[in-house]
């Protein structure tokens, strides 16, 4: 079959049944394989998809001639299994985040680049129509410079929740809490709209989750390069609401802004149902009636779309297309570990008690994760 792309899959647990599904909806494409460590779970998924299974990825991309691989692991195997692929010939999709650490991140760009394939990572709130819009009037210039930017995520996570999987709220498992897992995409949105970062400040804790080791909350102010300022908070700690809001603010007093989540905190392959994101702030001279509209458009849209999995659809298709055209996917490797660098900055301004200046690079001198496991969580204090 002509521009045939045979995938293989790793991670058979939740979010890769949403990769599976949407690799066998497409044309030009064959799900050539499942993989994962856990020899019983690859069974069921094998099965389910009729596709081989296998519990080692080098063998999978050599036995099936598999062209490139999405990687649906928990997060520290991320980079480990991006590297194996990369050397084994195959293009590499990954899920959020690209990896819990710079040095991570670092070898898995190096080992693509090195072998001359694509790295992509799933980011695919950058495709939301309502972030499209935003980043279109921004590049535009309909609020003249961008001069200020606010992110807030409030969720809420409860002990069942971790409970769910063994690898959730641990340092060594899951990498990290809030920041690494929950709200990553929005991390990433934040630097996507305003531009490079110049230093942060910020705190993180873990306030009322004794249960678990990682971070249920954090802050931080930023300066970006072009001199705009920021602040994200993000929480896992309001019971029971929970909303994603991202807003830019102009130098010609013009704002724009999206609710990117909101209802139920969304857990992949277990939430039925999310609402659609919508914009909540517009006042572009002209155009603030436009919010209307557009919720009621994107409202129908998705009333006949699966709103969980068609932008991770999208993403997925450019992804593939990235391959045949040989270009770059969407979201890089490179672009993938900016909001690594983000989550970074504000573990080591914890530790520090000091802005981070950026660019970061990996730490050598110290041996703490970044600051993560030498800090006493509130929760864990006498």
């Amino acid at each position: 079959m002509k521009n045939l792309i045979r995938v293989g899959l790793v991670g058979c647990g939740k979010v890769g049944h949403t990769h599976a599904r949407i690799y066998q909806s497409l044309d030009n494409v064959q799900l050539a394989g499942v993989c994962d460590v856990y020899s019983p779970g690859v069974t069921r998924f094998s099965e389910q998809y009729r596709a081989p299974g296998y519990t080692d990825v080098e063998e999978m991309i050599r036995k099936e001639k598999v062209d490139a691989v999405s990687i649906c692991t928990p997060h520290p195997t991320h980079s480990e299994l991006v590297v194996r692929a990369a050397q084994a010939g195959a293009h590499v999709l990954v899920e959020k985040p690209l990896a819990p650490d710079l040095a991570g991140c670092d070898r898995a760009i190096k080992a693509c680049q090195a072998a001359n394939v694509k790295l992509g990572v799933i980011s695919q709130r950058r495709v939301y129509r309502p972030v499209v819009r935003m980043r279109e009037a921004i590049q535009a210039g309909k609020i003249g410079k961008p001069i200020l930017a606010t992110m807030v995520v409030m969720g809420w996570r409860d002990e069942t929740y971790y409970k769910m999987d063994a690898w959730r709220g641990k340092w060594d498992s899951e990498g990290g809490g809030v920041m690494v897992n929950q709200t990553v995409h929005q991390i990433d949105l934040f630097q996507w709209l305003m531009g490079p970062i110049d230093e942060l400040f910020g705190y993180w804790d873990n306030l009322n989750h004794p249960y678990i080791e990682v971070e249920d909350t954090a802050l931080a102010v930023v300066k970006f390069k072009s001199g705009a300022l920021g602040q994200l908070l993000v929480s896992n700690s309001q019971k029971p609401g929970f909303y994603g809001k991202i807003h830019v603010h102009g130098s010609n007093g013009a704002s724009v802004g999206a609710q990117t989540e909101g209802g139920s905190p969304f857990v992949a392959g277990v939430t039925a149902r999310v609402e659609t994101p919508y914009n909540d702030i517009w006042t572009i001279p002209g155009e603030e009636h436009l919010v209307n509209t557009w919720r009621d458009e994107d409202e129908q849209f998705f009333a006949s779309h699966d709103v969980m999995s068609y932008h991770h659809q999208l993403q997925i298709e450019d992804f593939l297309q990235s391959i045949r055209q040989n270009r770059d996917p969407l979201v890089t490797g490179v672009e993938g570990r900016k909001a690594v660098e983000i989550f970074t900055a504000i573990y080591r301004t914890n530790r520090f008690g000091r802005p981070i200046k950026f660019p970061l690079e990996p730490e050598v001198e110290f041996n703490d994760y970044d600051g993560r496991t030498s800090y006493v969580p509130f929760s864990r204090r006498e």
